[in-house]
């Protein structure tokens, strides 16, 4: 799904991340999408969901589906 960048998105990344900026950075440039990207490679690829795809996917990380 691709969309329009008139505005700028506000990354963000979670306060549990280290110094080193490896980590995945959020953000909400439309009411009902969020992007996602690679902090090491800013200019690479965005992955884009909607915000019901990104709820249920929060959902079970909450739920520990992803714990190792």
């Amino acid at each position: 799904m691709k969309q329009s960048h008139n505005a700028q998105p506000m990354w963000r990344k979670s306060s549990y991340s280290g110094v080193n900026g490896n980590c995945v950075e959020v953000a909400t440039p439309l009411p009902r999408s969020i992007d996602v990207r690679d902090s090491k490679d800013p200019q690479g690829p965005v992955l884009t969901f909607t915000s019901e795809a990104w709820s249920a996917f929060l959902g079970t990380v909450d739920e520990g589906a992803y714990d190792l």
